[in-house]
């Protein structure tokens, strides 16, 4: 049997959501596999306790949106759907999800959050089982010790696997670039919302700040720059990438400020209220003190002023209802939908693939969806 050229081409890889997502997820059940197994020559208990509890967060139960957008950044920037370069590109996109095990461990630890996607957070396990097995010393500060850990291991193992991709790309140092820069903005966000919610900031200014560091760089525009970097894209196209990723990705922390204060449980997969309870300096609560002082609502007003304070606490869910009273719900939400059109705006520009121009726009849709 004769086989043709057409037989022996390779498949494209997948530009949808859920098929880039799948073809990420291969990638990553692979390379931690080898991680994994790698580790157990260390020490076994390692393996099993840290490295095989953060392959399967990692691997389990996230959205894998930052890789996705890294590698639609890649096919809007001019990058192939096949060939030795389309692969690498997509193993370099799927460290991402490793870096974002980083930061949610260590986050939850800042946080004191019991609950990540709808389940015990690091933290929360290792106290737990520190508690059941009866071990020696403070069972909390051992449970945040290891989750620290999670989070060392996750940072070293995502830039291993970033620097062993791009090695295959002529684009690598420009990617570097784009990565080395998203790892300190995601840091300086976690200072400023931290050290916001200590001073008990709430000007909006603040707010807007910490969002764009925190989320909006990390989960937005820096995937799709790096992304784009991978793919040599012209200065136009990676601009315009990058201010969509920056309205869009604010837009998404406003949402999931709302949710959080307006939303679910089951759906947001954390307590309730957690923003409220910690005194977070977002810009639901900054617009809300600002929209009380205005009305001259001294009830609003003096619970706004309560939140965070340590020695008198404030109910979640009246704050949440004095929000909505004031105004501060409804404008955070038309300010979502203002970022989510203007993010669309920024795409007109771009001759994009069309699976790719579908996913950035119903990206934009899910950010104003409050």
């Amino acid at each position: 049997m004769t086989v043709s050229p057409a037989d022996t081409r390779e498949e494209p890889l997948p530009a949808d959501f859920g098929g880039v997502r799948d073809a990420v997820r291969d990638q990553l059940a692979a390379y931690l596999a080898e991680r994994v197994a790698d580790a157990g020559a260390a020490d076994g208990e390692f393996a099993t306790e840290l490295c095989e509890r953060m392959a399967a967060f990692t691997l389990h139960g996230g959205k894998g949106l930052r890789s996705v957008l890294a590698w639609w950044g890649w096919l809007a920037g001019g990058g192939a759907a096949t060939g030795r370069g389309a692969r690498a590109a997509l193993r370099a996109c799927s460290a991402l999800e490793v870096l974002q095990t980083f930061a949610l461990a260590h986050d939850d630890v800042m946080d004191a959050a019991p609950l990540r996607r709808g389940a015990p957070s690091f933290h929360a396990v290792y106290t737990a089982r520190h508690r059941q097995r009866g071990m020696r010393g403070d069972a909390r500060r051992y449970g945040e010790s290891l989750a620290v850990l999670v989070g060392d291991l996750a940072v070293l193992w995502a830039d291993d696997l970033l620097h062993e991709s791009l090695a295959a790309l002529s684009t690598g140092a420009a990617a570097h670039a784009v990565w080395r820069d998203m790892r300190t903005e995601v840091v300086a966000g976690q200072f400023l919302d931290l050290t916001a919610q200590a001073l008990g900031d709430r000007s909006e200014e603040t707010a807007v700040r910490i969002d764009r560091l925190k989320t909006a760089t990390y989960t937005v525009e820096r995937p799709l720059h790096m992304g784009a970097a991978m793919a040599g894209a012209d200065a136009s196209t990676v601009s315009a990438l990058r201010a969509y990723g920056t309205d869009v990705g604010v837009a998404f922390q406003l949402r999931d400020d709302l949710r959080d204060a307006f939303g679910a449980p089951d759906r947001t997969g954390k307590r309730a209220f957690e923003d409220l309870r910690e005194g977070k300096s977002t810009l639901l609560l900054a617009s809300g003190v600002r929209l009380a002082g205005e009305a001259g609502d001294t009830a609003a007003q003096d619970l706004f002023s309560r939140v965070g304070h340590p020695s008198n606490r404030v109910d979640p869910e009246e704050t949440a209802a004095a929000l909505d009273r004031v105004g501060a719900r409804e404008e955070v939400r038309r300010r979502c939908r203002r970022l989510a059109e203007r993010g669309r705006e920024r795409l007109r520009s771009l001759d994009l693939d069309p699976a790719v121009a579908d996913g950035l726009h119903r990206f934009a849709d899910t950010a104003a969806r409050t």
